[in-house]
Formats: structure tokens, C-alpha cells, sequence
């Protein structure tokens, strides 16, 4: 019996793999992704936000008249590639709690596909993922009506 012919236990939904091409190969994603992550934020640092002319406007705030709940993203980021947190927190608060997030899932991401190596996926890390997920949505959303009605929570635009 080879390892591809051994059933899987009846929890696991996908099975660990360990991913055989090359290193260059698997690496090409995360690092194109890197570097346009790099690409986009030194655009960023370099051309303010707040002078008008230079992004495009919120859809939702031009439209409707309120803050989406990404509404202040690049604003505060640019506060962030600044060193200014506090400015940052005034124009989007999740931002300072998501970005540090988004670093940790690429290093993960990263280290996963230097290694080659990928955990069994069962069903109780789904049950958790899917949890997760609507947990997110739930939080977006009341996060995106309570900053219209919380002055201080707002994205701080005119």
C-alpha cells in the first residue's frame, strides 16, 4: 500500500500533503504578493491621501453619504507607514487590529509553502474556519453601523 492508498480517518476532510515542487515554484505566489504589497504601500507613503485628487472616493461615502466599514483604510495606513497610530485609530480602529493580523497570515502562508508542508484540513479546524468567518462578518457589519452612529468612531472626512 502506497500513502496515497491508505484511507483517510473520517474526521479528516483533506489530508496532510507535502507539496514536491520546487521551492522557486511554490515561493512565487507569496512573494509576488509581497512585492506588490511592498509596491502598493511605498505609493502609499509617498502620496498623501488626504490631498484630494490623487485616490478615488468611497463609493459608499459618496453615494450614501456614510462610512463603509474600509472607509479610512488608507488614511489610516498612511498614518501607520507614518508611525502615527493614534491618527491612524481616528480614521479606521479595525485597521490597527487587522493589520498585524494580515502579516501573521502571510508569514504562515510564507512558511508553508517554503516548507512544502501542509497540516491534515478536519472537521473540526472547517467547523472553526466557518465560525470564524461569520464571526468576522458580524463584527464588519456592527462595526460598520456603529461608526455612523458613535461620532468618534467615524473615518474623520469632512
Amino acid at each position: 500500500m502506497t500513502a496515497v492508498d491508505v484511507p483517510a480517518k473520517p474526521d479528516v476532510v483533506v489530508p496532510a500533503r507535502v507539496d514536491t515542487r520546487s521551492r522557486l515554484v511554490r515561493m512565487r505566489v507569496p512573494v509576488a504578493v509581497l512585492v506588490g504589497a511592498g509596491l502598493s504601500l511605498g505609493y502609499l507613503f509617498a502620496v498623501d491621501p488626504n490631498e484630494p485628487g490623487h485616490y478615488p472616493l468611497c463609493p459608499t461615502r459618496f453615494l450614501l453619504g456614510i462610512d463603509c466599514p474600509g472607509c479610512g483604510l488608507m488614511r489610516g495606513s498612511y498614518d501607520l507607514l507614518h508611525g502615527n497610530v493614534p491618527a491612524a485609530l481616528d480614521h479606521n480602529v479595525l485597521l490597527v487590529a487587522l493589520a498585524p493580523l494580515a502579516v501573521i497570515a502571510w508569514i504562515v502562508w510564507a512558511w508553508r509553502s517554503w516548507t512544502g508542508r501542509h497540516p491534515a484540513v478536519t472537521r473540526l479546524k472547517v467547523r472553526r474556519r466557518n465560525q470564524l468567518m461569520a464571526l468576522s462578518l458580524v463584527v464588519l457589519i456592527a462595526f460598520g453601523v456603529v461608526r455612523n452612529v458613535v461620532p468618534y468612531l467615524g473615518s474623520d472626512i469632512g
